[in-house]
């Protein structure tokens, strides 16, 4: 049995964005990976006591670990699309534990046909089942959906565990053809997102608003553009007339993003807004994707940084189903530790964020185990967590 506490927090976010603060607690204790318990060090006293590993985050600020919606894995951690090794284990150090796969349309000489397009996604799947680099968590195994995929073909799918879906990438002579395949994978259980907006890679075509409609997925992949955004009126629609997830990302079209923020908030719609980077892409390798998109967020829509992180942990958990991104008992125990960064004129993380500084990650814990502390990508935060024991293979470069 392994167990960790994390004490002394100034404030706990909790990843719900109906009560994003965890009011009172200031310690997280982790069993096996789990979240035993969430309240304040005084009543908990016996469970610090017994954890093997205590880090005192010194008044700063606990979280539960970003979840990166839109992370363009294939196999290991290598993208062909940048040609970059050891990225995932980068994104740890952005805060990022976990990210969800938009399907692995990177991989070289990606298959069209159904038989190529299911063993690419079953073992994606499989192969991250095994693989965490730098102890993150990867969805992976995303079907890319193709004109050649029958209804028989998403009953093998879910046999094989997989559970996403992507469309936008595949043979289809128009956007709107892919209807069927849509469906049956959702009467399957599979979660299916859409590209939206220009086409983002050779081979693509640009998907409307009208063919979002008619489709109806379940998640509009990067509804502020992917790059290139969607008409404000054709988003308003999607917004009004759907209830689709509404994906936020960093390598898309801020002003959009804002927009779309600000209403789905003024609308009460802020339950359907679930953020990633939609990186590795043309856009780059960014460790910071998701941080700098929540700062961003925050600090030009005036909206709580405490609510834009649970669009980026708490939302995207109940969007894909996933047992991380909220700081709760019995989900995983997938944390970061932050705060404002040197320099900044903010007192704390949430300060930073507010005001659009990037918090500095001082310490991240994946599955109840502390993978680095003083984070090789953030700037460095002005107080720095203590662990007990101490642990010299964690240095000052975060390694």
């Amino acid at each position: 049995m392994s167990s960790i506490a994390l004490v002394g927090a100034g404030i706990v976010l909790s990843g719900d964005h109906t009560a994003p603060v965890v009011e009172g607690a200031d310690t997280v204790v982790a069993v096996d990976g789990t979240i035993t318990a969430v309240g304040r060090r005084d009543d908990l006293a016996a469970a610090v006591t017994a954890a093997e590993v205590v880090v005192d985050t010194r008044g700063t600020t606990i979280a539960p670990g970003l979840v990166d919606s839109h992370c363009h894995v294939v196999l290991g951690d290598y993208t062909p699309r940048q040609k970059t090794v050891d990225f995932l284990a980068s994104y740890v150090h952005g805060g990022i534990t976990s990210v969800v796969s938009p399907g692995e349309i990177h991989a070289q000489g990606r298959p069209h046909t159904a038989v190529g397009v299911k063993a690419l996604a079953i073992a994606a799947r499989a192969c991250f089942e095994n693989f965490h680099p730098g102890g993150m968590t990867v969805h992976a195994g995303a079907v890319v959906l193709e004109p050649t995929l029958t209804r028989a073909d998403f009953a093998e799918l879910q046999t094989a565990g997989v559970h996403l879906a992507k469309f936008g990438f595949g043979l289809y002579q128009d956007p709107a053809d892919g209807y069927d395949q849509v469906r049956w994978a959702q009467e399957h259980g599979i979660t299916v997102m859409c590209h939206s907006g220009g086409a983002s890679i050779p081979g693509s075509k640009p998907i409307t608003p009208d063919h979002l409609l008619h489709l109806a997925p379940d998640v509009c992949g990067h509804v502020n553009g992917g790059p290139t955004s969607l008409p404000e009126a054709g988003v308003d629609r999607i917004i009004e007339e759907t209830d689709m997830a509404l994906q936020l990302v960093q390598a898309g079209n801020l002003r959009s993003a804002v927009r779309i923020l600000r209403k789905c908030e003024a609308e009460d719609r802020f339950d359907r807004i679930v953020i990633g980077s939609d990186t590795p892409t043309g856009t780059g390798v960014m460790p910071l994707g998701v941080i700098k998109t929540v700062a961003e967020l925050s600090s030009w829509s005036g909206i709580d940084p405490a609510r834009v992180w649970a669009a980026a942990t708490g939302n995207n958990a109940r969007t894909w189903g996933l047992s991380s991104g909220l700081v709760q008992v019995g989900r995983d125990a997938d944390l970061v530790v932050l705060d404002a960064p040197w320099g900044s004129t903010a007192d704390d993380a949430i300060g930073a964020l507010s005001i659009g500084d990037i918090p500095g990650v001082t310490a991240v814990v994946t599955r109840g185990v502390l993978r680095n502390l003083t984070s090789r990508n953030t700037p460095r935060a002005a107080r720095l967590v203590e662990v007990s024991p101490p642990m010299a293979h964690l240095d000052a470069a975060g390694h």
